[in-house]
């Protein structure tokens, strides 16, 4: 039997119902409002005058509609360069991060070696060593391996995400054992259990990673500035920034609604491929 702050009898109550109704209407709105205003907001504003927006930026359209920011933002802000340069980015550290975190996830889970509890520890420690602590050093590794200004400064780096891997590897954890020992009985070696047996029935973690990866890579903006200075290699989370004191206000926020629609649009078409199979629950299974 379900549980609540309100138990059946209550719900039979008409008034009691009417005042959880409104209260749960009222909470909706609120997340809605939340979730949802500033995006709303922006795209208000790309498409309000300069003026407009200082003067009045919760009225709508008070003087009407421009909507001549968002070519203007496309074509002298280069919108179409810098995303391709943003897709380049996640793109790349989407694949690192897949590649290290299944692999590691796999070798650690599966093939099961003596030290697998040693190098569990050893990865779930690095959890605790924070971020800007480590980025001396490896700014530094960079620089020495002559990658800045090229893609590979960014990807490499992604795939040492512990969050991930040890995230798959629970996921494995779960995973029927018999149907591995049944492929090894069919002659399956390691690298074939990991390609036809491992990676088919572990899409949901896969649809995971991948939103974890491309999300966290869209929005980069420490890193990529550090080891791109190249303004013709860096991403929108740079690049926009950078331009905001040479554009009018109305046009550089036609271009970060620009940058902002995108990924929603990418997401909305391609959730289904990410989130097939009740990832979420399969992430935690075990």
């Amino acid at each position: 039997m379900s549980r609540g702050v309100l138990s059946p009898s209550d719900w039979h109550t008409s008034s009691v119902r009417r005042t959880a109704r409104v209260v749960h209407g009222v909470l909706l709105a609120l997340l809605f409002l939340v979730g949802l205003g500033p995006m709303l907001w922006l795209a208000k504003a790309a498409v309000t005058p300069t003026q407009d927006t200082l003067r009045e930026p919760l009225s709508l359209w008070p003087n009407g509609f421009d909507f001549a920011n968002l070519a203007t933002a496309w074509t002298r802000v280069e919108i179409d360069k810098y995303f391709l340069n943003t897709v380049i980015v996640a793109a790349g550290a989407w694949f690192v991060q897949l590649l290290v975190a299944t692999t590691a996830g796999y070798a650690l889970s599966v093939l099961r070696p003596r030290y697998r509890k040693v190098l569990t520890g050893v990865v779930l420690a690095t959890l605790f060593v924070p971020g800007v602590v480590l980025l001396v050093p490896l700014y530094l590794t960079v620089v020495d391996a002559d990658l800045i200004n090229t893609f590979w400064a960014v990807w490499l780096p992604a795939g040492a995400n512990a969050f991930n891997i040890l995230l798959v590897q629970r996921f494995f954890d779960g995973l029927p054992r018999e149907v591995f020992e049944a492929a090894r009985v069919d002659g399956a070696g390691p690298y074939r259990l990991f390609w036809s047996v491992v990676l088919p029935m572990s899409r949901p973690i896969l649809g995971v990673v991948s939103v974890f990866a491309v999300v966290a890579a869209w929005k980069d903006f420490l890193w990529p500035l550090l080891v791109l200075p190249d303004p013709d290699l860096q991403p929108l989370s740079v690049r926009l920034p950078a331009l905001q004191q040479y554009v009018e206000l109305d046009v550089f926020l036609a271009a970060l609604a620009i940058s902002t629609v995108i990924p929603v649009v990418l997401f909305l078409v391609f959730q289904r491929l990410f989130l097939q199979g009740d990832a979420l629950s399969g992430a935690v299974k075990g």
